[in-house]
This record gives structure tokens, C-alpha cells and sequence, in this order.
């Protein structure tokens, strides 16, 4: 009933390529989840695939708006005439606004539409009843853990919304992430999400007990040197909890007056099209929220509370 179509953009943030689904409605119609970015002969797989199961694509949707995920809607959307449909935040372009909290029909289908979060705020999972399967989009991928970056993405919506995905979908099975392979296990998954960021934070308590530090220093400190590539997104984990807790009244932040080293400010504010090219340097942006630029180093303190 579900066909995973992989977009050919594989890079360090979106795996081995974005996830596009099919979604099979009956009635000979198909719904199109995450049709990717925008590359000619994706979209054209998409449909091939859809052809071949004798599938007419009646609707398009989005579970996000990043530019892995979303741009390649208008595309299939004038090839097939489906509407698209996104949450009613997105900025991506679509015809028609989600029901959040409410279904999405197609066919004999009903996909339960949830608003997640965390990831972005333009953010939806779909649940499929009759396979008892999740599409999490960058909610929860295949492998590995997803980044939350300030300004568009705020940690404590995302671990809510997993919460919810962990009470309210007890009986999933299947787990369709943005990334990666199929999860089979969908319970497991979401525990070892949920588990990943509350280990995240108290390692970042933890180094923060030890005194005032900086985002580079928490970074060094907690993930190693040996990764200098993922740096970048690693600062923008820190921040995402480092907000939070301060928000909390857990922690308190102190501008320094000096200026970043040179590895302080690539870091902070990485030159993407350097390091990975203009071509993936878009999607690593939107990811991080790297259009925000950090020009003032602080160091962060725990609280007497």
C-alpha cells in the first residue's frame, strides 16, 4: 500500500536522500507524501511508480516545508493536477491547508494529520490506520537523530511532540521517516528519540556543572573534535536546549566582550557553500537555521535554582 520513491540527493543532512511516498488510496487513487526537491527525474519516478501500480496521483502533501521536502510539488502538481496540501504555516507553496487534528482524504483513505512541531513549526506527521504507520517527515528519520535549530525549530515543541507520537500512537508499527530506511519497530524508535534528547540535555547539564561555558566549548566538550564537519550543527543542537533551559530559568547567559577565534566563528557561523558547495548549502541552511548569524559569543552559567 506504501511506496518509497528516494530522491538523488544524498548528502550529510538528508542520508542517503529525501523519502517521497506513495501512498496507494484505493479507488485507483494515490496520495504523494514529500515529493522532495525539485529534480526533473524524481518527479518523473514518482510518477512512473504510480503508473505502474495504476495509480492516479489525486493529492499531494507536505509534511514540511524545507527545500529537500517540499519544492518538487508544484512540479508533480502540474503534471498530475493534484492539489497540494501543507500546513496552514507553511511558506511552501501549496492550493490547500491541512486539517490539523483532522484527516486527510484521498480515496477510501484517511490519514489522521497531526501538528508536530519542533522540527519546524510548519510541521505535520500523517497516521495511517489501516497500516498502522507513521509519516514523520524530520520528525523522526530512519537513522540517526534530526537537528533543532533556532530560529525555526525549538526543542521543547519537539520533544512534546514526540511525547505525543509515544502516547497517542501506541499502536503504530511503522515507522515512514524523511530519511533512511523503513522503521519496523515504530515504538522502539520513538522511545530511543525520546530517550536521545533527554541524554543530550543532561550531558549539557552535566559539562555546565563543571562551570560557564561557551556554545564552541560545549560542543568540543560533549561531541569531540573528530567531527568537524557537523560541527555547525551540533552548535545548533546546543543552542536549541541552551534557550530552552534559559527560558526555564535554569541557566543564565553572559555576553563576552571579545571576539571569535577563527574555529569560534566557523562553528557559530559556517561558510556552507565552502565547506559543501551552493547546491547543498540551501537545505544545510534551512536545517540549521544558519541565516541567523551569531555574532556575539556567550558563555552560559547553571543557575543557583
Amino acid at each position: 500500500m506504501v511506496t518509497l520513491v528516494r530522491a538523488p540527493n544524498p548528502s550529510a543532512m538528508t542520508l542517503t536522500g529525501t523519502n517521497s511516498y506513495l501512498v496507494d488510496c484505493g479507488r485507483g487513487e494515490a496520495l504523494a507524501i514529500d515529493p522532495g526537491p525539485p529534480i526533473e527525474r524524481h518527479v518523473e519516478a514518482i510518477e512512473r511508480e504510480a503508473s505502474a501500480r495504476g495509480l492516479r496521483i489525486a493529492a499531494i502533501a507536505l509534511t514540511h516545508g524545507h527545500p529537500d521536502h517540499a519544492p518538487a510539488a508544484p512540479m508533480l502538481a502540474a503534471r498530475t493536477g493534484a492539489p497540494v496540501y501543507a500546513h496552514p504555516d507553511s511558506a511552501a507553496p501549496h492550493d490547500r491547508d491541512l486539517a490539523l487534528e483532522g484527516e486527510l482524504r484521498v480515496g477510501d483513505a484517511a490519514l489522521r494529520v497531526i501538528d508536530a512541531p519542533g522540527h519546524t513549526f510548519d510541521h505535520v506527521v500523517f497516521y495511517l490506520p489501516a497500516e498502522r504507520a507513521l509519516f514523520t517527515g524530520d520528525v523522526i528519520l530512519g537513522e540517526g537523530t534530526v537537528v533543532i535549530a533556532p530560529p525555526g525549530g525549538a526543542m521543547r515543541p519537539y520533544q512534546h511532540t514526540l511525547q505525543r507520537l509515544a502516547t497517542e500512537f501506541s499502536g503504530a508499527r511503522i515507522v515512514h521517516g524523511g530519511h533512511g530506511p523503513i522503521v519496523l519497530d515504530a515504538q522502539a524508535k520513538i522511545a530511543e528519540y525520546i530517550a536521545h534528547r533527554q541524554m543530550r540535555e543532561h550531558e549539557l547539564i552535566d559539562a555546565l556543572a563543571a562551570g560557564a561555558q561557551t556554545i564552541p566549548e560545549l560542543v568540543l566538550r560533549i561531541y569531540g573534535d573528530d567531527r568537524p564537519v557537523l560541527w555547525p550543527a551540533m552548535a545548533r543542537q546546543m543552542l536549541a536546549y541552551l534557550i530552552a533551559l534559559e527560558n526555564e530559568g535554569r541557566i543564565a547567559a553572559t555576553p563576552l566582550d571579545r571576539p571569535m577565534s577563527d574555529r569560534e566563528g566557523w562553528i557559530l557561523n559556517p561558510p556552507l557553500a565552502q565547506i559543501v558547495g551552493e547546491e547543498h548549502a540551501a537545505v544545510i541552511r534551512a536545517e540549521l537555521g544558519s541565516m541567523l548569524r551569531i555574532d556575539t559569543l556567550y558563555a552560559y552559567r547553571l543557575t543557583a535554582a
